[in-house]
Order: structure tokens, then C-alpha cells, then sequence
């Protein structure tokens, strides 16, 4: 299966998938409102407004699954996003990244290998995964690594399409 097959539904419960991004590198992000990470919301905002006209997009997905972080209903976290850190990147509704439950999406993208070589569950919240414009995991960071640095914004550079 595609990452583009994958049904996903938005922050507001509309149906959608990666491929209304195809074409476009993506950096998908497990998010929380409620963590020490949460910060890292507006590095993620400015690498949105850097590269979005280069055919780039950052995609949040929100999660409760690490220490209650993410309690808030959908309104509550859209809320959040754009009046503390301005967020214009799409968020999608909240999702589970590990376990039994764990989003199809997750069960694709943590098959990915991270710059160590391992692969498995989401260590915590703000996971990235990058996503070339053709459709292909290229790149996994873990949560500490920020937004901004120097080696992500390299990956997200070789990513865009041509």
C-alpha cells in the first residue's frame, strides 16, 4: 500500500489523505500541546513558511499517547496552534502512533529507519518523518532533534521536488 492509499481525516473530521499532498515533500510530526517539546511548533511554522512554495508541507498530527500531552478536543488544539505559535500547516485529528491501535499511517512510516538504523515505535511526541515528492520515507529524526537543525533542513532541501 501507498502512504498516498491511506485514509486520514483532518483536524475538523473531513476526509483526507497524503495524496492531496502528492508532488510535495512532507515532514509529518506527531504534535502536543501540553509538552516540554511543544516549542518546537514554531520552528515547524517557520520550515512552513521557508518551503511551502518550494512544494513543501509540514503535517501535524496530534497525540495523546505520551503522558496525556494532548488532552484537548479538536477545537481546543486548533485553537492552541494558531493563537500561541501561529500555525498554518495542516493538523489532522488525533491519532494514535504506537500500539494495538496505532494508525495505519504510523504502521507505514515507523517501518522507517532513523540516521542509527533503528526503526519501531515513535519515542515520543514530535517524531519527524520526512517524505520525498514521489511518495517515500527519506528521512526519520527523533523528537529531540529541533525543527531548524541544521541536518533536517539539509534532508528537507535534497526532498523538494525538482
Amino acid at each position: 500500500m501507498s502512504l498516498y492509499d491511506i485514509p486520514l481525516r483532518t483536524l475538523t473530521g473531513d476526509p483526507a489523505s497524503l495524496a492531496d499532498y502528492r508532488g510535495r515533500a512532507l515532514l509529518v510530526v506527531n504534535v502536543a500541546s501540553k509538552c516540554g517539546l511543544t516549542p518546537q511548533y514554531s520552528g515547524l511554522e517557520r520550515l512552513q513558511e521557508r518551503y511551502a512554495d518550494r512544494g513543501f508541507s509540514v503535517l501535524g498530527f496530534p497525540s495523546n499517547q505520551f503522558a496525556g500531552q494532548e488532552p484537548g478536543s479538536a477545537e481546543e488544539i486548533a485553537t492552541f496552534c494558531s493563537t500561541t505559535y501561529g500555525v498554518s500547516f495542516p493538523l489532522f485529528e488525533k491519532t494514535d502512533v504506537n500500539g494495538a491501535q496505532r494508525h495505519p499511517l504510523y504502521a507505514e512510516l515507523t517501518a522507517a529507519k532513523d540516521a542509527e538504523g533503528a526503526a519501531g515505535d515513535v519515542q515520543w511526541n514530535f517524531e519527524k518523518f520526512l517524505i520525498d515528492s514521489q511518495g517515500a520515507v527519506v528521512g526519520r529524526f527523533r523528537p529531540r532533534t529541533e525543527p531548524e537543525a541544521d541536518e533536517l533542513v539539509a534532508a528537507i532541501e535534497a526532498a523538494l521536488p525538482a
